[in-house]
């Protein structure tokens, strides 16, 4: 299932500095943002890929279903990160001008993509 993590965060009088080394459960071999949201996005699972998602802008709705067990996790601080499963079915809502980063522990595959939900 789904679960948040918090990022090391350094604060001076300057301003924040958020790091991401060494704390994913995995390598990150792409990375990518969504922006300029006017719908839903997500709605598929995985067979293998796990997903750090970070809003480092505005807020973001992640409903997560493994099958067993559905929760929905809000995004609003690019201090902390929701580790999404391989079996983790989401879905992902934005509020305006939000900016989500994914960092993937696999390159894009299309074969790797699930878009059926459990029933």
């Amino acid at each position: 299932m789904a679960y948040k993590i918090q990022l090391p965060t350094h604060s001076d009088p300057r301003g924040k500095l958020t790091v991401i080394d060494k704390i994913l459960p995995f390598e990150v071999k792409r990375a990518f943002m969504i922006y300029e949201v006017t719908a839903e996005r997500g709605g598929h699972r995985h067979l293998q890929c796990t997903q750090a998602l970070i809003a480092v802008a505005g807020e973001v709705s992640v409903f997560c279903d493994n099958g067993i067990e559905k929760s929905t996790y809000e995004l609003k601080s690019p201090g902390e990160a929701l580790i999404v499963t391989p079996e983790d079915w989401h879905t992902m809502k934005f509020s305006p001008g939000s900016i989500l980063l994914s960092l993937a522990s696999h390159h894009y595959e299309k074969s790797d993509y699930i878009h059926e939900g459990y029933s």
